[in-house]
């Protein structure tokens, strides 16, 4: 899908602008002109950043054949830049994906390219038919309200993250679950995942903010730092919440062992209360030698009752006196 949007120096917005004008859309300085091809294959989108926006074949090649970190290059007349999204999915399993977004940024016109749906940039693309103001802001403002939307579906993907570790603790307090370690280990990858798009694109939004780029009018800077300080403090936190999975994982494993020791104590109780009786029985029970007197009255069954008596005091009395001491 290719859309226009074109913000005309009569002040009228049109969003259908035929491809084939466009060279003459942006010969006007007083136009600003947003395309944005979603999902187009290379053949269908190289033509037109080639030939009718003049961009270099290098950074043309990088939009639409390779995968990059987020970076910015100065090509003089225009900026090249890459963005990651962040698409968070948490139906199934926790899974982060990072599309790659790419940007041309003109003096007066802006051309994004992105192979799947980004949320982020279509908020933006209906506020600016909602609202013309943006578009007269100019281009580069355009790609700030783009990064800044992409900033705060980073922030909703660490606070759905920050409720997926208290559910772990949950579960773990709860009860031993199979799920438990599965889940932190898809939370630990989506974490990592996430550190290393906000990691350079904060170096990105730093360039953009202080880096003396003609394209990006000095007043639009501050826009810019403010979203290098929300991917700051996001890093920051994603820090913090991998640390606190760590402390939770520490914890988990704590009440595994405890749970393993309560287990072998019962275990080893139940064998000490029954090795007198194992004891007791295995010894009356040789056969090895003849008896020699009259041993009527053993067999007898007072005999028997008091040696089942024995049998049964002698556990209890070793459970009483294990519970005395604590060890129960």
């Amino acid at each position: 899908m290719i859309r226009t949007m074109l913000y005309s120096r009569e002040g009228k917005l049109i969003t259908d602008t035929p491809l084939d004008q466009i060279s003459k859309v942006i010969r006007d300085p007083e136009n600003l002109l947003w395309v944005d091809f979603q999902g187009e294959p290379p053949e269908a989108c190289e033509p037109i950043l080639l030939k009718t926006f003049g961009f270099h074949p290098l950074a043309v090649d990088d939009a639409l054949q390779e995968t990059h970190s987020p970076k910015v290059d100065d090509w003089d007349d225009y900026l090249y830049v890459v963005l990651q999204p962040v698409v968070f999915d948490k139906e199934v399993e926790v899974h982060i994906d990072t599309p790659e977004l790419d940007a041309f940024l003109g003096e007066h016109y802006l051309v994004t390219h992105h192979d799947q749906v980004i949320p982020a940039l279509d908020r933006v693309w209906g506020t600016a038919q909602r609202d013309e103001r943006a578009l007269k802001l100019g281009s580069d403002h355009m790609l700030y309200r783009i990064a800044d939307e992409l900033a705060v579906d980073y922030m909703n993907v660490v606070d759905d993250l920050a409720d997926e570790i208290e559910t772990i603790e949950d579960l773990i307090f709860a009860g031993s679950s199979p799920k438990i370690l599965p889940r932190a280990s898809a939370i630990k990858r989506a974490m990592l995942r996430m550190r290393r798009s906000l990691s350079p694109q904060r170096e990105v939004l730093n360039k953009l903010a202080r880096d003396d780029y003609h394209i990006i009018d000095a007043k639009d800077r501050v826009y810019f730092r403010d979203v290098y300080d929300h991917l700051v403090r996001l890093y920051d936190i994603t820090e913090s919440l991998r640390d606190l999975l760590s402390g939770t994982l520490d914890i988990y494993l704590s009440v595994i062992n405890n749970r393993m020791n309560d287990i072998m104590k019962t275990l080893t109780v139940i064998t000490t209360l029954f090795m007198p009786l194992s004891f007791i029985a295995s010894f009356f029970g040789q056969n090895f030698f003849q008896p020699v007197a009259p041993l009527h009255t053993w067999t007898a069954m007072p005999s028997f009752l008091v040696t089942l008596a024995i049998m049964l005091l002698i556990p209890l009395t070793m459970f009483l006196w294990m519970r005395r001491r604590g060890w129960m």
